[in-house]
């Protein structure tokens, strides 16, 4: 996205992983002077635990801009100061990682604005895609808000919706959400529009996932575990227990059936949940390649009968 800037603007970019990436390359595009990134120190990753960079960083030093990677803010009185000395018309944040204490919310001139995947109040905090997935709504979106010291808080100042369809992804709307994210950030830096202040009801609340949040209770209904699985992928992923050892679920869809919870019911891995049942698509056994169920029946004994927990 290369969008002129009516005035380019001084900023700095606060932001951490993919999702972010889409909004630096669109305020570095429309040709702000971004005179410093910020983003989440590296840190071990994938099977060899080597250490990487995060995503923004790559952006960032692709582009040839300067990068910082505070371990921490909210106590570090010289990196504070070393914010407030780069003399900023605005920062630019997106899922950032870090909080942001009073004296960097207020150094900028134009204050620090945050792009924020959820339509706020609803589902402040830091997994707002994959809570909207699981709880079932019909539609999320972006806000663009001005940062305060409340987690996701602030006053908005531009929004947009979309709508969750049926088959929807966390992938998919990841995707969506960030490219929405860097149009409105260009909007809010060129418009200026007023800030409204949230409704003081209807706020929800989406905590940081873990791995176990991804363990599939088979107890539970077909729509919601076809939600989890929706949701949950590609992190943390979604997986139950076969032959002692973790099966991941990549990919499912309601089918018509009933059993006992977590029963296989035939060859085509259909699955009976709490109520109905689920078919899976798409698995990956341990040490193995994700594969379709297909596939991966054709080199595992997983037969009808067999009970998955």
């Amino acid at each position: 996205m290369s969008i002129p800037s009516r005035d380019p603007l001084r900023l700095a970019f606060m932001g951490s992983p993919d999702f972010a990436v889409p909004a630096l390359h669109a305020l570095h595009g429309a040709g702000h002077a971004i005179v410093a990134v910020y983003c989440q120190p590296p840190r071990p990753a994938g099977r060899g635990q080597s250490v990487r960079p995060c995503p923004v960083q790559l952006a960032a030093t692709a582009l040839g801009l300067p990068v910082r990677t505070p371990a921490r803010l909210r106590r570090d009185e010289t990196a504070q100061a070393a914010f407030a000395a780069l003399d900023l018309d605005a920062a630019v944040v997106a899922a950032y990682g870090l909080i942001l204490p009073p004296a960097m919310l207020a150094a900028p001139r134009r204050g620090c604005l945050n792009i924020h995947a959820s339509l706020l109040p609803r589902w402040r905090g830091a997994a707002p895609i994959q809570s909207a997935l699981l709880a079932g709504d019909s539609e999320t979106g972006v806000t663009l808000m001005q940062m305060d010291e409340g987690l996701d808080t602030g006053a908005m100042l531009l929004r947009e919706a979309v709508p969750i369809g049926p088959r929807t992804t966390a992938t998919e709307l990841h995707d969506t959400l960030a490219a929405i994210g860097a149009r409105l950030a260009l909007r809010a830096l060129d418009e200026q529009p007023p800030a409204v202040p949230q409704p003081a009801d209807g706020a929800t609340y989406a905590p940081k996932l873990a791995r176990e949040d991804g363990r599939i209770d088979w107890s539970r209904d077909a729509a919601f575990i076809d939600r989890q699985v929706r949701a949950l992928n590609p992190w943390p992923g979604t997986f139950t227990h076969w032959a002692g050892a973790a099966l991941k679920v990549l990919a499912c869809a309601p089918a018509d059936g009933a059993g006992p919870p977590g029963t296989v019911l035939d060859a085509r891995l259909t699955v009976a949940c709490g109520q109905g049942a689920v078919r899976l698509l798409r698995v990956q056994a341990p040490g193995g390649a994700a594969m379709d169920a297909a596939a991966f029946l054709r080199g595992h004994a997983l037969p009808a009968g067999a009970v998955l927990g």
